[in-house]
């Protein structure tokens, strides 16, 4: 699984660079499978409001990131630090916390087979 998605959004700040690591059915879940993601935020990056569908589970490598879900406090995480999103969240705020250094965090989703990683939410 070598290809990469920039997640595209109409305002100037540049785009996350998100690299899939693996992907796995579940075969005691069926039905359910498990993604990996690398996400690199550069200096400055926003990400648009989303949702996945899944359980989504962050965990900080790099840099400092800004996470939130709608109802829910910003929260401003760094390295070792982890964030959490339901299938019902809707991620309205997701940014690197810094206009110059990189971030870099890992994304496991549990979600359904086949289905979109991320869902724009106007």
């Amino acid at each position: 699984m070598a290809s990469v998605i920039a997640t595209q959004h109409a305002s100037a700040a540049p785009d996350a660079l998100v690299t899939p690591l693996i992907e796995k059915p579940f075969k005691k879940l069926p039905g359910k499978e498990g993604l990996m993601l690398l996400v690199e935020y550069p200096p400055g990056a926003v990400d648009p409001v989303h949702r996945h569908d899944a359980h989504g589970f962050i965990y900080v490598l790099e840099g400092s990131i800004v996470m939130a879900v709608k109802g829910g406090k910003e929260q401003t995480l760094t390295p070792g630090q982890t964030f959490y999103e339901g299938p019902g969240d809707i991620h309205t705020v997701g940014r690197n916390a810094s206009a110059t250094k990189p971030a870099k965090f890992l994304v496991f989703l549990v979600k359904d087979e086949k289905k979109p990683v991320l869902i724009p939410v106007k």
